[in-house]
C-alpha cells in the first residue's frame, strides 16, 4: 500500500493519522482519495473494516474552507450510531492536525432546539440521519445552497426502499453541481439503478468484486429448538466467556425484550435500537466499549457501520435473511489480524440456510454441541454432515 503523502493529503492530516498509528493507506483510500481530491462523484465499494470512512473524510477534510463559517460537507447514515462514531473520528482528525473543521451530529429522537442551538455555529461537516437533515433544512437551520460535498455511508441503506426518497429530497436541496459520495460493504443493483439518478459521471471503484468473509474468522452452529435458544446462548457464554460478543437477531423491536431475558439468565447485557432513548444507547455502547458489558444485542439495522475494537465473538440467534448481512456480522470480528468466532443457534428448519451461506461465501460453519462443559464436533444427525 502506498502512504498518504503519495496520495497527495495535506502533511497535517498525515500527522493526525500517524498519531493514531496509521501510516499507510487501504486499498479502498489508495483507490478513491486522488478521485474525491478532484472533485470528481465516487462510488467505493469494500468489505467492512477496510477503513471507508477516511477514504471520505481524509479528502473533505482537506478541501474545507476553514475561512468560511458554513456548511460545507453533509454525510447521511443509516443509524444514530453511526453518525456518532463518524463524529468522534472527526473530532480525533481535527484535534490530531490542529485544523480548525468544525462538525456535529445531526440525529433523529433527540432535542431538535439544542440542535437548532449547535447549527448556529454554522458548523463545516454535518452528519447523521436523513429525516431530521432534511428537517432542518426545510426549517432553513442547515444551509443546503453551501455544502460542496454529500456523503452517502452505507448507500444500499440508504438508498432501500424506506429511506431513499428522503435521501434523494436532501440532496435536492444542494445545488446541481454538490459533490457525491457513495460508500458501502455491498452494492447491489438496485443500489446502483437508484444511485444512477444522483451521478454525475461517477468513478465506481470496487476493490473486491466477489465479497469475502476474513480468513481468521471460525464458523460454527449449534442445534436447538426455538425455545431452548437462549438456553443454549447462556451456556455457550459461560463456557467462552467472551471479552466482547455482540448477538444479532432479526427484528429490531425485539431487542429490549431478549435483553431483559439473558438479564433473568443472570448474563450482564444491554442492547441497542431504534426505541431506546439517547442516553440509554450511549451508556449501553460506553458500556460494551469499556468492557463494563460483554453482550450487546442488536439488530443489523442498528450495528449498520459499528467498528468496536476486541469483539471476539459473534452470536447469532436468528440468521439472516439476506445472506450478505452474515457477511456484515461476522465482519464485526476477526479485524486487524485477531482472531474471531461466529456462532449461529439454528433450529432444524435453518440447517439449509447454514449450507447456502457456506456455498456463496465459500466457508465451512461446523455443526458443534456442548459435552461436559466443552465445545466438540456435532454427532451425524438427520440434516447435518460432520464437521
Amino acid at each position: 500500500m502506498v502512504s498518504f503523502n503519495q496520495l497527495g493529503l495535506d502533511q497535517s492530516l498525515v500527522a493526525a493519522l500517524e498519531q493514531e498509528g496509521i501510516v499507510e493507506s487501504t486499498a479502498i483510500q489508495e483507490q478513491t482519495l486522488p478521485f474525491i481530491l478532484e472533485g470528481r462523484d465516487v462510488v467505493g465499494q469494500s468489505e467492512t473494516g477496510t477503513g471507508k470512512t477516511l477514504a471520505f473524510l481524509l479528502p473533505i477534510f482537506q478541501k474545507i474552507d476553514t475561512q468560511k463559517k458554513e456548511n460545507q460537507a453533509i454525510i447521511l447514515t443509516p443509524t444514530h450510531e453511526l453518525a456518532i462514531q463518524i463524529q468522534r473520528v472527526m473530532e480525533v482528525l481535527a484535534r490530531g492536525s490542529g485544523l480548525a473543521i468544525t462538525s456535529t451530529a445531526i440525529i433523529g429522537n433527540v432535542n431538535i432546539a439544542r440542535q437548532i442551538e449547535k447549527l448556529k455555529e454554522k458548523q463545516h461537516i454535518i452528519v447523521g440521519s436523513s429525516g431530521r437533515i432534511l428537517e432542518l433544512i426545510q426549517k432553513k437551520k442547515i444551509s443546503s445552497q453551501t455544502v460542496k460535498t454529500i456523503v452517502l455511508d452505507e448507500a444500499d441503506r440508504l438508498l432501500d426502499v424506506n429511506n431513499s426518497q428522503v435521501v434523494k429530497a436532501v440532496i435536492k436541496t444542494t445545488l446541481s453541481r454538490t459533490q457525491l459520495l457513495m460508500f458501502s460493504a455491498t452494492l447491489p443493483q438496485v443500489t446502483l439503478q437508484r444511485a444512477s439518478e444522483l451521478l454525475k459521471q461517477p468513478e465506481v471503484i470496487r476493490v473486491t468484486d466477489k465479497v469475502m468473509i476474513a480468513p481468521n474468522v471460525t464458523h460454527m452452529f449449534f442445534l436447538a429448538e426455538q425455545r431452548d435458544k437462549i438456553e443454549v446462548l447462556r451456556k455457550l457464554v459461560r463456557m467462552v466467556i467472551p471479552t466482547r460478543a455482540l448477538i444479532f437477531i432479526n427484528k429490531s423491536e425485539e431487542i429490549e425484550k431478549m435483553v431483559e431475558k439473558l438479564k433473568f439468565h443472570g448474563l450482564e447485557a444491554e442492547g441497542i435500537y431504534g426505541g431506546a432513548s439517547k442516553i440509554n444507547r450511549r451508556k449501553a455502547m460506553d458500556g460494551f466499549k469499556t468492557g463494563k458489558i460483554s453482550l450487546l444485542v442488536a439488530s443489523d439495522l442498528a450495528a449498520r457501520g459499528l467498528d468496536i475494537k476486541g469483539i471476539t465473538h459473534i452470536f447469532n440467534l436468528d440468521l439472516p435473511e439476506d445472506p450478505q448481512l452474515y457477511l456484515h456480522r461476522v465482519g464485526r470480528t476477526g479485524r486487524a489480524g485477531e482472531s474471531g468466532i461466529a456462532i449461529s443457534i439454528v433450529n432444524d428448519k435453518e440447517v439449509t440456510h447454514i449450507r447456502k451461506l457456506e456455498n456463496i461465501f465459500e466457508i465451512r460453519i461446523s455443526p458443534k454441541e456442548m459435552l461436559q462443559g466443552e465445545i466438540i464436533d456435532a454427532r451425524k444427525k438427520a440434516g447435518v454432515k460432520k464437521g
